[in-house]
């Protein structure tokens, strides 16, 4: 049987793994030392994430570390709105992780899933 999850743009077939490919535009993310904190090396970061084998990028604009300080609403919305914009460009389910429901919807408003 043929599970599939709709994204906004996407039909995604759950009867197979899918990969997704973190992305973080943190300067102190916990899992990449903050090595993608702006845009543009964090759009070549998901294209090699998708050249590697990920199916779906995860965006992130607020370190989630222990002990990290809550990152400012503009800030978080510098952060992630410009790499959506970029990354729904490149073919695949673009998803953000957020709990803000302003950053929610302005990735929504830049084309994410």
């Amino acid at each position: 049987m043929t599970m599939l999850w709709k994204t906004t743009r996407y039909q995604v077939d759950l009867s197979q793994p899918q990969v997704m490919g973190i992305v973080n535009v943190t300067p102190d993310s916990f899992s990449d030392g903050g090595q993608h904190a702006d845009t543009a090396s964090a759009l070549r970061h998901a294209e090699q994430l998708l050249k590697d084998g990920a199916h779906i990028l995860d965006i992130g604009g607020e370190s989630t570390r222990p002990g990290s300080p809550a990152v400012p609403l503009a800030e978080e919305l510098a952060r992630v709105v410009p790499l959506v914009r970029e990354a729904v460009k490149l073919g695949v389910p673009v998803s953000v992780d957020t709990y803000k429901p302003e950053v929610m919807a302005a990735v929504l408003d830049a084309g994410a899933d």
